[in-house]
């Protein structure tokens, strides 16, 4: 199958070999272009098991269920995260089958029971998944390896059984392993039947014969092993690598991609069908712009390149990759995208107007909150953040300047230019360090040391917010910004959101301490404990004895060290 991006080619055979049944099921498919880049292409083998007279009912649920519902899944995730997701439930709903079953539940050896392993190929990516004993091996340079290994547990020589097998369990556990292509690799799935009479000499002799007609090689294969003596089914498919394509992530955007740039942008100008009333925001990353409809005579909010970034192919791809991202979730707390019928001539987008302030504005007008108030807007960030989250998103660049407040109190996360999308991140893997695309003082301390982030990373913006909305100042002072290593980060000391004058339970300090850790493993690692402990007292929390003096008010700390040092001197003189 040809693709502009990604050629290969797949060969396939199967027999039910010496036994009455053929009980393996195997299955393939490329998608259109659009979809092939984002979700790749995916084969896929299952074997069942011989003491079951069903169970190639179940390698073909197996299989088919497979390669229907992995492209339902967001394109937006990881190929892990949906391989596992729809591999899990495939294996629940076997189970459940058998578990209504009275003679399959007391025997989970005569029920809908299978192996499954199977490869997605995704831009320059081989994901490969297995469960049971079928095989995925790779034939490269000449060189034949396995990829997977079998989960089978021997009893003695000529007895054996699965250790693991898709519907035997209500939880299953997948093995996951992937590597970089190359042009010229050559795949080969296969059950058990082919590879327990298959060393890896005979198989590159017989490749090297038949292997340009895969259709061909694979029937060959399974020829060599029955003569060798196997008598399960066999099984044999094979796919070869023909060209592989540049990593981007520009073909995911379609036309909007090709478009140019927009002219430089006035006041009261007419542009591409909307009226443009004034400039919103101008800032190095971005320039917005409130326009009004011609057609609809709506308020839009219109986000174009700035100057700087123009020229810069991987600022374009990010600047893009906002709508993409928009129009993937769908959350009353998270900025949704303007879906006008006109076709686009420039390169911008345009999203809905929000009528009112940015956080950072509300919090100049009000500098001190109450506990309920920054709770209410804490949860809907929250909130927001978790439609992120779900679609396998991190914002990575949470600050109150990305918070904005509409006229009825309504708090919506803004700019998604440093989204973290794990789908489209094996596509086009970046190259800017991670800490690069935020904002020191809001961000995760993990991100100054280069690592990747992980959904306790926004929790640490969203709890950085939330102190700072308490106390006007930041948890750490300027410290975390210029801690760029472990020990100097093993140096900062969290300072207590108490003070005399606001009446903030200790509690309340305890929670967002434990947000603010920073360890990653020491903070809470889903935002619903954050927001849970937030409002509730965390038993935990409310037992802790009250936390020293230097965290509740390092100022009277001081004030009273300075007092006694006064104190002592004045002594001494006096003598």
């Amino acid at each position: 199958m040809m693709n502009s991006s990604l050629s290969m080619q797949i060969g396939h055979y199967s027999t039910k070999g010496r036994k009455s049944v053929n009980q393996d099921f195997r299955g393939a498919l490329i998608p259109e272009s659009e979809l092939l880049l984002s979700k790749g292409a995916a084969v896929v083998i299952a074997d069942g098991i011989s003491s079951s007279d069903v169970s190639q009912q179940a390698s073909q649920a197996a299989v088919s269920g497979f390669l229907e519902d992995y492209y339902c899944t967001p394109e937006s995730w990881s190929v892990r995260k949906a391989t596992t997701t729809v591999v899990q439930a495939s294996n629940s709903w076997l189970f459940a089958q058998n578990q209504r079953n009275h003679e399959y539940r007391l025997n989970r050896d005569k029920g809908l029971v299978c192996t499954l392993s199977g490869v997605v190929f995704k831009s320059t990516m081989a994901h490969c998944f297995h469960v049971g004993d079928s095989q995925v091996s790779l034939l490269r340079g000449g060189v034949f390896s396995s990829m997977t290994q079998p989960h089978r547990v021997n009893v003695s020589e000529t007895e054996s059984y699965l250790a693991r097998a898709m519907g035997a369990k209500p939880e299953l556990d997948i093995d996951h392993h992937s590597l970089a292509v190359e042009v010229g690799d050559v795949f080969m799935l296969c059950s058990d039947g082919v590879h327990e009479y298959l060393n890896s000499q005979s198989y590159v002799s017989l490749f090297n014969q038949y292997g340009d007609d895969l259709n061909l090689a694979a029937q060959k294969i399974v020829e060599h092993v029955y003569e060798q003596g196997s008598a399960d089914n066999l099984t044999v498919q094979l796919v070869r690598i023909q060209a592989l394509p540049k990593p981007q992530t520009r073909e995911l955007m379609g036309r909007i991609a090709d478009l140019p740039v927009p002219p430089t942008l006035k006041p009261r100008m007419l542009f591409d069908g909307y009226r443009l009333v004034r400039e919103l925001h101008v800032s190095s990353r971005s320039q917005i712009w409130l326009a009004i409809d011609e057609d609809t005579n709506a308020e839009v909010a219109l986000k174009v390149p700035s100057t700087e970034g123009r020229n810069s192919d991987d600022y374009l791809d990010r600047f893009l990759l906002e709508e993409w991202i928009a129009n993937r979730l769908d959350n009353p707390h998270v900025l949704k995208p303007y879906a006008s019928k006109r076709a686009r001539n420039f390169l911008y987008l345009a999203f809905e107007r929000v009528n009112g302030c940015t956080l950072t504005q509300w919090m100049a007008d009000n500098p001190e909150p109450s506990l309920d108030r920054v709770r209410l807007i804490i949860e809907q960030v929250a909130k927001g953040l978790q439609a992120f989250h779900r679609q396998e998103m991190l914002h990575q660049d949470l600050r109150p300047d990305n918070v904005m407040i509409d006229e009825s109190g309504t708090a919506k996360i803004i700019d998604f230019g440093s989204t973290f999308v794990a789908g489209v991140e094996e596509i086009s893997p970046s190259t800017e360090p991670m800490w690069a695309l935020g904002t020191a003082s809001y961000m995760a301390p993990e991100y100054l040391l280069g690592e990747f982030g992980q959904r306790n990373s926004d929790l640490y913006s969203l709890a950085t917010i939330a102190y700072v909305m308490l106390a006007g100042r930041f948890p750490y002072g300027t410290g975390v910004g210029k801690a760029r290593s472990r020990s100097q980060q093993r140096k900062l000391v969290y300072r207590s959101v108490l003070h005399p004058t606001r009446s903030t339970p200790s509690w309340v300090d305890l929670t967002l301490k434990t947000a603010l850790a920073v360890d990653k493993n020491k903070r809470y690692q889903e935002l619903s404990e954050f927001i849970y402990d937030l409002r509730r007292p965390n038993p935990s929390f409310v037992n802790q004895t009250r936390p020293p003096l230097l965290e509740r008010d390092p100022v009277k700390f001081w004030q009273g060290v300075s007092a006694v040092l006064l104190t002592i001197l004045l002594f001494v003189l006096a003598r």
